[in-house]
């Protein structure tokens, strides 16, 4: 089974919970500080909102497959289609541990196809020095969710990038990035 994705910044994330709780009719399935989840069955959503982003609003969008070969369908898919997409493989975000690519669609919306490999404690583990670089979704896209310490000094990890982006950020291209220079 495959679930949507749909992941929101939000200013008052106490307010925010409330108010989304009682819309769901059930509390967060996991709450943190800065993160608050939904894993709703009816519909299968999977819905999260966080303090992390500058404004309110949709941070990215995505399908959660079950398994490996879900995901690896939705990336032959938009390989098929031609769609340039950014192939991060095993990474840790959200305070979890998946498997994802990202697509951009024409208006410059991220979407996320992944799969869940495990909780993590922490919204996201740190990635060695060797490998540490900017986290951003594909061009265009808000790189807020889940930016590593550096690229956050960097001032990498706004919705709306610097200009000097590209020096830290994953090429603006997603069909020209490889999984090693991004983590988002």
């Amino acid at each position: 089974m495959k679930r949507f994705h749909v992941h929101l910044h939000v200013n008052d994330l106490d307010k925010s919970i409330g108010f989304y709780s009682a819309l769901f009719n059930q509390a967060p399935t996991r709450t943190e500080a800065d993160y608050a989840k939904w894993m709703l069955e009816d519909p299968p959503v999977n819905f999260a909102i966080s303090t992390r982003g500058e404004q309110p609003g949709i941070d990215h969008l995505g399908i959660q497959t079950d398994n490996a070969e879900e995901l690896q369908a939705l990336k032959d898919r938009a390989t098929a289609a031609d769609i340039s997409l950014l192939d991060e493989g095993a990474t840790t975000c959200c305070y979890a541990r998946s498997e994802k690519h990202w697509i951009t669609d024409p208006q410059g919306i991220a979407w996320e196809h992944f799969h869940t490999l495990g909780n993590i404690p922490v919204f996201r583990e740190k990635a060695d020095e060797a490998s540490a670089v900017a986290c951003c979704a594909p061009s265009g896209a808000p790189a807020t969710h889940c930016c590593t310490p550096a690229a956050e000094a960097a001032g990498c990890c706004s919705p709306t990038l610097p200009a000097a982006a590209g020096a830290c950020c994953a090429p603006s291209s997603p069909s020209s990035a490889s999984s090693s220079t991004s983590c988002c």
